[in-house]
């Protein structure tokens, strides 16, 4: 699950992500952010807190701890999806029971709200087709309401069984080197 970055001044960087769907969003960001910025338009991640206009009274740090919680939390499931397996992940439709039923909102529309600012922020990944097409802008709301659009938490040591890489080509070399610290190799 390693990349390499090479840096203008051609200085090679290594980064190392725990699983492959990490990996493939490291890259599909980075690009981005390349992309972004070679075409003359300054690169910032916008907060999604002033994006969306959350009520300041909401944490989404304590609601994701709340939602991760084992016995009040969201239940991670192993679910089959045109002939892969999801591991430690659940679905959209899950979250926004959830939201609704621990009144951390007042309806549906709420909680896609809201769901959608634990997404922007990191708090939630998708996965799947479905997930990630609408996470990257394909759909009106970037997350969705549905029972086979998929979701998990960050760390929860999710993976998909039968799964390949995104459109991304990400070439394949023996890495050897010196750890000088963590994160990072120094190749020989």
């Amino acid at each position: 699950f390693v990349f390499k970055l090479t840096a203008a001044k051609q200085q090679d960087h290594f980064f190392q992500a725990a699983y492959l769907e990490e990996r493939d969003a490291w890259v599909r960001d980075i690009k981005k952010a390349i992309q972004c910025l070679d075409g003359g338009q300054r690169f910032a991640r916008k907060s999604t807190r002033k994006s969306i206009r959350l009520p300041e009274t909401i944490n989404l740090s304590a609601l994701y701890l709340s939602m991760k919680d084992p016995e009040k939390g969201i239940k991670e499931l192993k679910l089959e999806k045109d002939k892969k397996v999801y591991n430690h992940c659940f679905t959209g439709t899950c979250v926004i029971d959830w939201l609704v039923s621990s009144n951390s909102i007042r309806n549906r529309k709420e909680g896609l709200m809201l769901a959608a600012a634990l997404l922007s922020e990191g708090y939630l990944q998708p996965a799947g087709d479905t997930s990630k097409a609408a996470a990257e802008g394909l759909s009106d709301n970037p997350f969705l309401d549905l029972t086979d659009a998929y979701y998990y938490f960050p760390d929860s040591g999710f993976f998909c069984e039968g799964n390949s890489s995104d459109d991304d080509v990400v070439l394949k070399e023996e890495f050897r080197g010196t750890v000088v610290k963590q994160g990072c190799l120094l190749k020989q």
